[in-house]
């Protein structure tokens, strides 16, 4: 009887066992869950803001993934993992500046410039304004600045900051030389590593 009953296990529980192994699908289906909870809850890491001269400056570390899927979609988790694993060691940083009165930054009153050469400033030339500081001490500059044009429907002014050659696990701190407004130097002390799946 023991035998017979050992050839039922054999025969009938073994081979159930060997199929509950995960399924490709379903891991899938699991990633996608995850970035649809992150999307949801948040993507982006804690802001770090200062106020200065009546202008909220903020900084805000945002996960590459964020980035990835927006071009890529939920489809295949695997591609945007590759890339991801592409550009582990570069970081992007969102800086708004808001005025207290919601009026438009980039009035002469704030920069001393015409409206046309702040516009341009603020698309060409603020990048050399912005260095990142590793955790261990190495000085990175920002190796380019996309200014969100938002053509006065917004009381703020946004950029995304791109920097790379930062190790994947480190801490950073933003530090801004504020030539446009003329307010010194900020620094945006991220004390969290950015979110990854």
């Amino acid at each position: 009887m023991k035998g017979f009953i050992a050839v039922l296990f054999v025969l009938f529980i073994v081979p159930f066992f060997s199929n509950c192994k995960t399924d490709t699908g379903l891991e899938e289906i699991d990633t996608s869950y995850k970035f649809f909870n992150l999307e949801r809850a948040g993507w982006k890491s804690k802001s770090v803001s200062q106020h200065v001269s009546n202008i909220d400056y903020t900084a805000t570390l945002v996960p590459l993934q964020y980035y990835i899927i927006k071009n890529k979609g939920f489809e295949n988790p695997a591609t945007i993992d590759s890339i991801y694993q592409t550009h582990k060691t570069e970081r992007v940083i969102e800086m708004e500046f808001r005025h207290d009165s919601k009026d438009d930054l980039l009035k002469s009153e704030y920069t001393g410039l015409g409206y046309k050469e702040a516009v341009e400033y603020m698309a060409f030339s603020i990048e050399k304004d912005f260095t990142a500081i590793t955790q261990s001490g190495d000085t990175v500059n920002c190796s380019g600045v996309t200014f969100e044009r938002n053509f006065k429907l917004a009381p703020f002014k946004k950029l995304l900051l791109h920097f790379g050659s930062i190790p994947e696990n480190e801490q950073i701190q933003l530090v801004y030389q504020d030539q446009l407004f003329g307010n010194g130097i900020l620094k945006f002390k991220f004390k969290e590593i950015p979110l990854k799946l």
